[in-house]
């Protein structure tokens, strides 16, 4: 490996072959990427079995005493019959397992579709789903993984594009705007101080969920950290506002058969999506080095892309100054 590669790029198939057969399987010469980016997954064939899905952990994001933080939370889940798919364990009860540098994970092949939001019988199940595994998340904290926080999630990712990355004909417009949000965003998360944080899923969007044969199907908890139960809700709200407080409305409904949901985290929705905007752009310039994000987001760092960035966080300030969604 050159200075210049990337740690992913020896991620070959025989690597990944090799990596796997090194906790006991045969595999059968088939390997498929699949899509993800922070870190690596592929499916790979297994001789007199199906298949399996390796992880390989991005190096440096997560300690070991993490991503085992998370594992034990999804068997945990698991073990309270909730439909999570969960990493194997080897004979010693082990599930991050170690190969020439890198940590990886083998889980189940999980079949399944995306979710349709728009059907609100679905969500009424999602909810259920959501308010048992808080039941779950709340019985005892995270000791390794992180707290969302404002600053983690966005005075850090503002000051990453300010100074680096946006360009000297929006930097004016981008640094008060960002100030704005960033001061709405501290007075709604400092407003939360006496709100319940729990275990929570993390990143619950559809790419992270499985519907299969009527019932939704959890994947890929590696964002998983402390936070309020609404982290895991809002990223499923989408459309107009009606639209949106009817989604809002079923998913309570089935949460509440098992968990209490604190109203209170609504007014917290939009300094959330708020996060998640200024994270993302920070994310892709934090993996801008990985030659796979160049090639799958070849539209980010273009000038276009800033003006529109600067128009959609323009929207989600006036989002931030609406009254809080509601259920109905």
């Amino acid at each position: 490996m050159t200075e210049t590669s990337h740690p992913f790029e020896i991620l070959t198939p025989g690597f990944i072959m090799d990596a796997v057969e090194s906790q006991g399987y045969v595999c059968d010469c088939r390997t498929l990427a699949l899509n993800s980016y922070e870190n690596r997954v592929y499916q790979v064939g297994i001789e007199d079995g199906p298949p399996l899905i390796a992880k390989f952990y991005r190096p440096a994001r997560w300690s070991d005493a993490q991503i085992a933080e998370e594992h034990r939370f999804c068997h945990e889940l698991v073990g309270c019959e909730l439909p999570v798919v969960a990493p194997l364990a080897n004979d010693a009860g082990e599930t991050v397992f170690h190969y020439r540098g890198f940590r990886f994970a083998l889980y189940p092949r999980q079949g399944g579709h995306a979710p349709e939001f728009d059907n609100l019988d679905n969500l009424l199940i999602l909810g259920r789903t959501l308010g048992r595994l808080h039941a779950v998340g709340a019985v005892r904290p995270f000791e390794h993984r992180p707290r969302l926080d404002s600053v983690t999630f966005g005075h850090d990712s503002v000051a990453l594009i300010g100074e680096r990355f946006i360009p000297p004909e929006y930097k004016a417009s981008y640094d008060a705007l960002s100030a704005d949000l960033l001061r709405a965003v501290d007075e709604a998360m400092d407003g939360a101080d006496g709100m319940r944080y729990l275990r929570t899923h993390g990143d619950c969007h559809a790419g992270n969920i499985l519907w299969c044969d009527g019932a939704p199907h959890l994947v890929d908890l590696d964002d998983a950290r402390m936070a309020p139960a609404v982290q895991d809700i809002w990223m499923m709200l989408s459309g107009d506002r009606p639209r949106q407080t009817a989604q809002l409305s079923e998913i309570l409904e089935g949460y509440g058969e098992f968990f209490d949901f604190d109203p209170r985290e609504l007014r917290l929705i939009e300094a959330l999506r708020t996060l998640r905007m200024l994270h993302y752009a920070a994310w892709l310039a934090r993996r801008w080095d990985d030659p796979a994000f160049p090639r799958h987001f070849p539209w980010f760092n273009t000038v276009r892309y800033w003006g529109e960035h600067i128009l959609h966080l323009r929207e989600q300030l006036a989002a931030l100054n609406e009254p809080p969604l509601q259920a109905l």
